[in-house]
């Protein structure tokens, strides 16, 4: 299967260091690599490794067309205003038609229903498996592995800027400190705001709550308080009571529809969702037939979440799963 890669930061580099990896049992070929920085290099009968770039094609159009490529790997950053450009990107690819793996949560949490109709009508098939966890299963689980299984509501702590500048600060660090603790590691988001104000948990909520529970919303619409209040004097206090603050995502059925919420909470040491240090995430799902349980991912980076859109690609490749 050949592939267009557009956006090639840290995941797109560790993408490609994994198919090359891989390359004997799953022989994908890169033949197209489109960025905004770095220009475009483009070889339909394959890229070399660390292939130099030369101009940036004009459009993404021209880009995918001169790729030829079956599959378009959507990585570019996260726009939790809209999605853009990121939805193009996707629509470009459909239209030619291509297959499309992101690993950018912002179509899924702005325009999933559309994007997934235009996929089936294209006769291709669009995946997203790294937009949320890591890579960790959670789209794909339930997916191939919960038949008949209802998702009623989820919790869960999907941030893990936050939680770097949380415990920072319980440590006598300043919260800058903290978020460029976070921003050293290659955690943040490209503006480091959309994870402290909470836009990158609202975005992982919404996509979320539009996959598992048809929900049909946007970050816009999730009720979302983020950390930009908390000071190290408050987090020592609540560290002293044996307590934490996390920040987490909520979605439950109410009375009057589907409540979708992000907020700081504090929650005791010993609580599943706060037992999970620095990047590691947990989510809690609350089914009809199984109950609540969950996914944990431990200290997950680049190549965890690059082997998320490898499964993806994997996925495509054996022509499996429903559109």
């Amino acid at each position: 299967m050949k592939l267009a890669l557009i956006g090639y930061g840290n995941v797109g580099r560790a993408l490609a260091r994994l198919l090359r990896r891989k390359n004997r049992e799953f022989p994908f070929t890169i033949t197209g690599i489109h960025t905004l920085r770095h220009g475009t290099a483009v070889d339909p009968a394959g890229l070399r490794d660390d292939p130099p770039f030369g101009p940036r094609l004009a459009s993404i159009e021209e880009f995918l067309d001169a790729a030829r490529a079956d599959a378009a790997v959507e990585l570019t950053t996260l726009n939790p205003t809209d999605g853009e450009p990121a939805i193009a990107h996707i629509r470009a690819a459909l239209a030619r038609p291509m297959h499309v793996v992101t690993a950018n949560k912002g179509p899924i949490a702005h325009a999933y229903g559309a994007l997934q109709r235009e996929a089936a009508a294209a006769g291709v098939k669009f995946r997203f498996e790294s937009a949320v966890m890591d890579g960790a299963p959670v789209f794909n689980l339930w997916r191939y592995v919960m038949p008949g299984v209802k998702v009623l509501g989820f919790t869960g702590a999907l941030n893990s800027t936050s939680k770097i500048v949380i415990e920072t600060m319980e440590s006598g660090g300043s919260f800058a400190a903290g978020l460029a603790a976070a921003r050293a590691m290659g955690i943040t988001e490209g503006d480091g705001a959309f994870d402290i104000e909470g836009w990158d948990s609202a975005a992982k909520t919404a996509a979320l709550a539009n996959v598992l529970m048809e929900a049909g919303t946007t970050p816009q619409s999730v009720s979302t308080r983020g950390i930009a209040r908390l000071t190290p004097k408050r987090t020592q206090e609540i560290a002293r009571q044996g307590k934490t603050v996390r920040l987490i995502s909520r979605a439950r059925h109410t009375a009057s529809g589907l409540s979708l919420r992000v907020r700081a909470e504090v929650l005791d040491r010993c609580d599943i969702l706060a037992c999970t240090p620095g990047t590691s995430n947990a989510i809690l799902f609350h089914t009809d037939l199984m109950g609540t349980f969950g996914t944990v991912s431990i200290s997950p980076g680049v190549d965890q979440t690059a082997y998320g859109v490898f499964s993806d690609l994997v996925d495509l490749s054996r022509g499996a799963g429903s559109p």
